[in-house]
């Protein structure tokens, strides 16, 4: 006979039920269909359902919230889709169980822990990549016992205090009457099985503390702040568990001539007054180490950016490179000599800009914004 997935038909209760009924019937059906009061072997998994789909009844019907929820969707599966529970089964509720009555997880493969490190490259370094060398401190399985923990030719033996079963029982009282509560064994952390003979390497721990050097290749365009993940590379696992995974954190040390803005370089250039007005040939420096002329027409505003393509970062994933975008400073000068400042001052005639009745520079600055501003 198919088992109702109608919370309410589980219970035995009517959809006008109040929560004391419910609680009432939670509490006669969980005595009735405990596990631990099954006798029979072949009856126990049986019972084991019956108790969780009971409990999962309880949990929502409890739930002023859920308990709405559930009335307005109407069933199990439309109560899940409709509240973003899709997936949820009775077999779920395994945790209400062992909050109720003790957990019965036995202990198996542990996985290793991760690590991490900092390493720091050269701006080039990381637009073109490179391989590091990097030292690291990790746990690795015990070279005398090879991770068993014992002593070289000896075996686990049967812990005393769980007599192998890896579980302690406890009988106890609660709501529901008396019951047998169970718990992972601490002495053998529910393995069954305990070393009598540890290893005087490792303590019987194991696992011992080793540093160790590794040959990372950094790929061309990796950011600043950048993780890598080298799988395995962590602590050794116990019991058979896989090794951990390192962490490598990258900072990238700043460049004094380049700016880096995702796969672009970008290159101040810094010009005179002349350059910008009459045009020049300049060499500016590439990230390769290479120079190459750059024309900067007559006339150029300060702020004009060149765009020189494929001169940028190298793609981290993908063909191709960023630009080289070369921004233009027109610097203007500060302090001139007599005869730099006559031929300004013929400019300024020559441009019919009024100059100023104020200091040295002052007359500079105006002059010379003046002059631009026609």
């Amino acid at each position: 006979m198919a088992q109702s997935d109608d919370f309410y038909e589980i219970l035995g209760l009517s959809r006008e039920a109040s929560q004391d009924e419910i609680r009432r019937s939670f509490r006669k059906l969980a005595m009735e269909h405990h596990p631990d009061r099954v006798t029979d072997p072949a009856q126990k998994e049986a019972s084991e359902a019956k108790f969780k789909r009971i409990a999962a009844a309880y949990e929502v019907l409890s739930d002023a919230e859920k308990k709405a929820k559930y009335d307005q969707y109407g069933s199990v599966g439309a109560f899940a889709q409709g509240t973003g529970f899709e997936g949820f089964d009775f077999g779920g509720f395994g945790d209400i169980f062992d909050a109720f009555f003790g957990g019965r997880r036995a202990a198996g493969p542990i996985r290793g822990g991760d690590l991490r490190i900092q390493i720091e490259l050269d701006f080039e370094e990381a637009v073109f990549g490179c391989e590091e060398e990097i030292r690291a401190s990790r746990l690795e399985h015990c070279t005398v016992c090879g991770g068993s923990g014992g002593e070289p030719g000896t075996q686990r033996v049967v812990c005393q205090p769980c007599g192998g079963s890896g579980e302690l029982r406890r009988t106890q009282s609660n709501v529901f009457g008396r019951f047998v509560n169970v718990a992972p064994c601490e002495p053998c952390d529910g393995e069954g099985t305990v070393i009598e003979h540890p290893c005087k390497a490792c303590g019987g721990i194991g696992r011992e503390q080793r540093n160790r050097r590794l040959k990372v290749k950094i790929p061309a365009g990796v950011t600043d702040g950048a993780q890598m993940r080298l799988s395995g590379e962590g602590d050794a696992g116990l019991r058979g568990g896989p090794a951990g995974n390192l962490y490598v954190d990258i900072n990238v040390r700043a460049h004094e001539t380049f700016i880096r803005d995702g796969n672009d370089l970008i290159l101040p250039l810094h010009v005179n007054v002349a350059q910008a007005v009459l045009g020049s040939e300049v060499q500016i420096p590439g990230i390769d180490g290479h120079a190459q002329p750059l024309n900067v027409p007559a006339g150029t505003q300060h702020g004009h950016e060149f765009r020189l393509r494929g001169q940028g970062v190298p793609h981290l994933r993908g063909r191709g490179r960023g630009d080289l975008r070369v921004h233009v400073v027109v610097e203007i000068p500060t302090k001139l000599s007599s005869q730099q400042r006559e031929l300004f001052e013929q400019l300024a005639e020559e441009l019919d800009v009024p100059t100023s009745s104020g200091g040295e520079e002052d007359g500079v600055f105006s002059r010379i914004r003046g002059a631009f501003s026609n």
